[in-house]
């Protein structure tokens, strides 16, 4: 994984053709609720979901859709996660790679980090961000430390949720063009209002930068927003990802257990495929959309 990217590899917004045999979920989770403070992101309205989630509950659900593997995500800023990702990496081996935590906004300690965790596994890093303003993705040290990410084969995944925080991760993608990029949870769009600016605009603002990928996913604060699960609002969006980024540069993800605030893991992972399909997707799209592209962008089949 970390470490592995080779000079010769790919174009980062190329798609290739190359059959890939495994279809993966590129976003997931594992916790064991109460052992860490998840309040950066979990509030009351989320009780449906305060439990434990291990490997053993996610197992059968990937047999029942036809998931071979996942990537592991982070979900708390400590360094203790970084130790139970290895743990549940090692644990489970449908998990193809690891999105591990450095705190991106001090660099001296995320390289301090990065050198103290097991980050064999490691794929990409990710900090939460919120709401936060990330004017920080302008300093010039934060910038040097993105550079080094990148040389390592290491992909930035970020979960923007408001215009401003899009606004500045395309910064970030000029800025350090050589930088792999996961903006996950179609870069919040707004499916609990139905809206479609800024989002639109941005979205394709994005995609002009070859290094940003996107996962076709629903983050938990639109999950928070719906009451119900509804597949049916995700169509316009999907179809314009699919638009502006191609089949090349999308994923799909569950987001488990988040989603099953919303709707059961099954459930999700077949409507976000139909979402695809009823989007223009043709088979060989859904193909990379399932398992190719984040196989390419993470580096988990060895060719980066």
């Amino acid at each position: 994984m970390a470490g592995t990217l080779s000079t010769e590899s790919e174009e980062p917004g190329t798609a290739d053709d190359t059959p890939t045999t495994r279809v993966i979920d590129a976003h997931q989770h594992y916790w064991r609720f109460g052992e860490a403070d998840q309040s950066a992101w979990r509030t009351a309205a989320h009780k449906a979901i305060e439990r434990d989630y291990s490997p053993a509950d996610l197992a059968p659900e990937l047999d029942a859709s036809g998931v071979d593997a996942t990537v592991l995500m982070q979900s708390v800023d400590e360094p203790a996660e970084n130790d139970r990702l290895t743990g549940y990496a090692r644990a489970a081996d449908t998990v193809a790679g690891v999105v591990g935590w450095l705190p991106l906004t001090e660099p001296h300690v995320a390289r301090a980090e990065w050198e103290r965790a097991v980050t064999s596994s490691w794929c990409g890093v990710r900090t939460l961000i919120g709401r936060d303003p990330l004017a920080w993705l302008a300093d010039p040290v934060v910038l040097e430390l993105f550079g080094d990410l990148a040389k390592q084969g290491l992909v930035w995944d970020v979960v923007p949720i408001t215009a401003e925080q899009v606004a500045a991760v395309t910064g970030l993608a000029r800025a350090v063009p050589g930088l792999r990029l996961v903006v996950d949870h179609l870069a919040r769009p707004p499916v609990d209002s139905g809206g479609w600016q800024p989002w639109a605009n941005q979205v394709a603002e994005l995609a002009r930068c070859p290094g940003v990928a996107l996962k076709v996913s629903v983050g938990v604060d639109a999950l928070t927003a719906w009451s119900t699960w509804r597949p049916e609002a995700l169509r316009p969006y999907v179809a314009h990802v699919l638009e502006h980024f191609g089949a090349g540069r999308l994923m799909l993800a569950s987001n488990w257990p988040v989603v099953l605030l919303r709707a059961t893991y099954r459930q999700a992972w077949a409507d976000l495929t139909a979402s695809l399909v009823e989007a223009g997707a043709d088979a060989a799209d859904v193909t990379q959309i399932r398992g190719r592209t984040a196989e390419r962008w993470y580096g988990l089949d060895g060719s980066r």
